[in-house]
């Protein structure tokens, strides 16, 4: 008898723990930030901010890599500088805009176009944009490989 209690309250303790740690990355570590009317994006003159609407973004001051971006460009940018490599992270699932695996496959297949918004937006951290032909534009943070030889972090 004592062994089953023993082990319920093991498991009830593994079941707390991993909800809360479910919740912690789900929720609480995330803040909507407020609207913005304009994006960077670098492009092959120099950086250009671009007017936005529609624009619906999360952030973290747990993480650099926590920012997330969803809008509509009122104009495509003349010639952005294509950013190789691009990665879209996953994001809440309360942050429906954001669907990083169809990201992933439209940037794949050349459905969208992944551009630098901003560089070292924080210290080895750029600011990526996945630009549509139609105007929506999603945006991540993302580690770059200007220093892939160090392996650590500043």
């Amino acid at each position: 008898m004592n062994g089953k209690i023993v082990g319920i309250g093991l498991l009830a303790i593994g079941v707390i723990a991993g909800g809360g740690m479910w919740y912690l990355q789900e929720y609480h570590f995330y803040d909507r930030i407020p609207p913005a009317d304009t994006l960077a994006v670098q492009t092959a003159g120099g950086p250009v901010t671009l007017p936005v609407r529609d624009f619906q973004g999360i952030d973290a001051d747990s993480s650099p890599l926590r920012w997330r971006a969803c809008a509509v460009l009122d104009q495509q940018p003349a010639d952005p500088v294509p950013f190789g490599g691009a990665t879209p992270l996953g994001a809440p699932g309360w942050f429906d805009c954001f669907d990083h695996g169809q990201l992933t496959a439209d940037l794949a297949s050349g459905a969208a176009q992944a551009v630098l918004g901003q560089a070292e937006i924080r210290p080895d951290v750029d600011r990526v944009l996945a630009i549509y032909p139609d105007g929506r534009v999603y945006g991540w943070h993302q580690y770059n490989d200007k220093t892939p030889e160090r392996g650590v972090m500043d």
